[in-house]
Order: structure tokens, then C-alpha cells, then sequence
């Protein structure tokens, strides 16, 4: 039973959305540090879950944003000293990846919108990865991605474009590179993100905001229990 998560959160834009409300139903209480506003991060013993979000920024821009060298560190102490349970969504599959030894880069080209991931033979019969159906729907929004996995660690989905879409490494550690926290109202509040648009636009067109939100508002409750498992 989870009873205290700590939360690391990149832009205020990309909160724990479905993911919180599923940890405050099973009783959790959250700590959410806002890294990105300089926010210190506390002792990692009082916690028993760390919940990782996404954001804008990519692993490797350490002088654009120094604070990810210390969640790096928080993140191997986290996973391979105390050894406890660990969810990363989108850039917190990327962040757990680096700290475990993997490598992360640019991806083949941006994926962004509506997308389908498959499970791949072990996802099929992998524990972390039951009650999930072999072929999803999913909302997806990044440029970088997993160029090679950490000594241990597991693919159990993948899409056309990047082949690491869940990762998991040992029993404890799980991680997406899609976006399985949102909401229709965290969908709307990314209309207001200029790179976030800019990435869409450059991979579907002009204007795409609007055609994949209106792709995604009706698959929302679907994706939502995709999550919730």
C-alpha cells in the first residue's frame, strides 16, 4: 500500500493529473516538488513511491535547467539504493533510463497526437503489463526518446517511431513514454503551450491542435482505464 509519494513535476503545465487522483483514491498523500521553480528536493526516506511527470525539457540540457542533476541523482538513489516502487511518464522514462545507465536522444522524428502502441511478446505476459489489450490507443508528445535501455530493463510496448513506449526494469520500476495522465482539461491547457503546438505542427500540419483534440476527447475514457491499469 502506497501511504506518501513524492512527486517531481518540470512545468506547471504537466502535473500528476489522472495518476495523482488514482494515488489520493487508494488513500496516498502526494508531495509534488515543482522542480522547474527551484523547489529543493526533500530526504527521500519518509516516501514509498516516486512518481515522475514530463516536460518540455530533455535530459541532457543540464545548463538550461541544472536542477536535473540532482533529480538525476535523487532518481539512482531512489531506484538503485533504496530500491523502491518507481512510475516515470514520458521525460520520466527518459530520466530513470539515463540514471539506470541507458541512453537517451533524439527521436527518428516528433511524436505527437494520437498514437498506437503495441505490446510487444514479453509486454503480452509480463506481469506489470496485465489487463492491458496487445494494441492501444494513446496520446503522445515528444521529440526524444530511449536510444538504448539500461542493463536489466525490459520493453513491454512499442510504436512505429520509438520502440521503448513501456520500459519496466526489475519489480519495481515502470516507466511510459506516452501520456497516460491526461485529462480533457490538461488537453485544452496544452493548446496554450508554444513549443508543445510547434511540435504537433511540424509533425501533422497546420492548425492540428484542433483535429487531435478532437481525436482525443472521445477516446479520453478509454485511455483512462488504460492508465488506471
Amino acid at each position: 500500500m502506497i501511504r506518501r509519494a513524492l512527486v517531481f513535476q518540470h512545468m506547471d503545465d504537466e502535473p500528476p493529473g489522472l495518476f495523482g487522483d488514482f494515488l489520493r483514491a487508494q488513500g496516498a498523500a502526494l508531495d509534488i516538488v515543482m522542480l522547474h521553480r527551484g523547489e529543493k528536493i526533500p530526504s527521500l526516506a519518509p516516501y514509498d513511491f516516486l512518481l515522475v511527470m514530463g516536460g518540455a525539457m530533455d535530459v541532457w540540457e543540464i545548463e538550461a535547467h541544472p536542477w536535473l542533476v540532482r533529480e538525476k541523482a535523487a532518481i539512482r538513489e531512489w531506484t538503485m539504493n533504496r530500491d523502491r516502487p518507481y512510475f516515470g511518464v514520458c521525460l520520466g522514462l527518459q530520466l530513470v533510463a539515463e540514471a539506470l545507465g541507458g541512453e537517451v536522444g533524439l527521436a527518428s522524428s516528433p511524436e505527437v497526437g494520437i498514437g498506437k502502441v503495441t505490446l510487444t511478446p514479453l509486454g503480452r505476459r509480463h506481469a506489470m503489463a496485465a489487463g492491458l489489450r496487445p494494441s492501444m490507443k494513446v496520446m503522445q508528445w515528444h521529440h526524444a526518446e530511449v536510444t538504448r535501455l539500461p542493463d536489466g530493463a525490459e520493453v513491454l510496448a512499442s510504436s512505429d517511431i520509438s520502440p521503448v513506449q513501456i520500459m519496466a526494469a526489475g519489480p519495481n520500476i515502470l516507466a511510459t513514454q506516452f501520456h497516460g495522465e491526461l485529462t480533457p482539461a490538461l488537453v485544452d491547457r496544452w493548446a496554450d503551450l508554444q513549443q508543445y503546438r510547434q511540435w504537433l505542427e511540424e509533425a501533422l500540419g497546420a492548425n492540428a491542435y484542433g483535429r487531435v483534440r478532437a481525436e482525443a476527447l472521445p477516446l479520453m475514457p478509454r485511455m483512462a482505464r488504460i492508465s488506471q491499469q
